[in-house]
């Protein structure tokens, strides 16, 4: 039968649309943790701006200060580089994941297709040989009938 045919196809589809949706969730995982990372340098950078610096700094101190914050900028831009990486990486693993959803899709719908259809025929089968033995017993009445009659 059709239908028996693709059941390994379906599995094998099946498989590695899991194994892409895995896929999307380790991804997933991944840019929270890179946000949460990118959200946190910011703060950083946010309270360190805004803490005063003493009014009494050595020029030798105010330059460390102001390398220090333009490393912490740095690493800002570089973060959010990073993030920006992952969710591109995440779309493209979602992307994925619709694709072989579909895929999937379209052939369950094409083994549901080939079952009802060869449900149709089983049930044409089963009753032709129904009315087949219907016939048969018609004729051996009649026959018999016939056969009783002077």
């Amino acid at each position: 039968m059709r239908s028996q045919r693709l059941d390994p196809l379906l599995r094998i589809m099946q498989q590695r649309q899991d194994s892409v949706a895995r896929e999307v969730a380790d991804r997933e995982r991944t840019l929270g943790e890179q946000e949460q990372r990118l959200e946190a340098l910011r703060r950083y950078a946010e309270e360190y701006a805004a803490a005063p610096a003493a009014t009494s700094i050595s020029p030798a101190l105010l330059v460390n200060r102001l390398a220090f914050r333009e490393r912490l900028n740095a690493a800002v831009v570089q973060q959010a580089g990073i993030v920006d990486h992952n969710r591109q990486l995440s779309d493209v693993e979602r992307a994925r994941l619709m694709l072989a959803s579909r895929e999937t899709k379209v052939l369950e719908q094409l083994a549901d297709s080939y079952r009802a259809q060869e449900s149709r025929v089983a049930e044409q089968r089963v009753q032709r040989e129904m009315d087949d033995l219907g016939g048969r017993r018609a004729r051996v009445a009649a026959l018999a009938d016939e056969g009783s009659k002077p």
